[in-house]
Formats: C-alpha cells, structure tokens, sequence
C-alpha cells in the first residue's frame, strides 16, 4: 500500500511539472483595443504574455490591403509595433498576425476596429 501511494504522489508531481512547459504564449492587449472605435490610428501594437517572433502582419479594410510599416524586427518579442504606411480612411479594419511561440508552436489572431471620420 505504501508503494502505491508512493508512485501516485510521483506520478501527480511529474504531471504537475509538465503542465507549464506547454503553455503558448497569448496576446493579451491590442492597441487600437478589439472592437474600439478610434478616431486616430498612430500605431497599432500587441503585447504578449512570453516573447513571440511575429512573422507577418496584415491590415485590411473592406478586404483591401492597407500598408503598414513594421517597427518591431523579427526577434521575439512581447510587445510588436507597427504603423501606417500612410493615411487611413474611415471604416471598419481587421489585423490580422501569424507568429511563433517560445516553445515553437505557430500561432495566430486576429482583432478589429473602427476608426471614424
């Protein structure tokens, strides 16, 4: 009996152990903020909770492509920043992000803004 109880509790510490080497790194804010109506777009950034080496980054308005330049290198990083290209009309945007996490796992997103006359 005392052998039995030995391996569970071994066996429930590995398990706890292993639990945090597979977490993802997530993004947990977006400037302009999901959903937000703006009036003004400097910049658009993403933090994330552990470093993450963004690979591509999109925005797009009525499903045109609106150029941006990109601020933030290839390094992994937890916050990304880019900007604008340009002057943006009004509407309604989508960014869209492709990246890699720390531990290797391709991950992606997506948020969406308004910005108004």
């Amino acid at each position: 009996m005392r052998n039995t109880l030995t391996i569970l509790a071994a066996t429930i510490a590995l398990a706890a152990l292993g639990t945090g080497a597979s977490a993802h790194s997530k993004s947990s804010t977006f400037t302009p903020e999901d959903g937000a109506t703006v009036t003004d777009v400097p910049e658009i950034t993403m933090q994330f909770d552990d470093p993450m080496r963004v690979i591509s980054v999109g925005l797009t308005r009525d499903g045109e492509d609106a150029a941006l330049e990109r601020e933030t290198g290839t390094d992994p990083v937890t916050e990304f920043v880019a900007r604008p290209a340009g002057d943006l009309a009004p509407g309604a945007y989508t960014v869209e992000w492709r990246g890699m996490s720390a531990d290797g796992h391709p991950m992606q997103g997506s948020f969406s803004f308004t910005l108004a006359q």
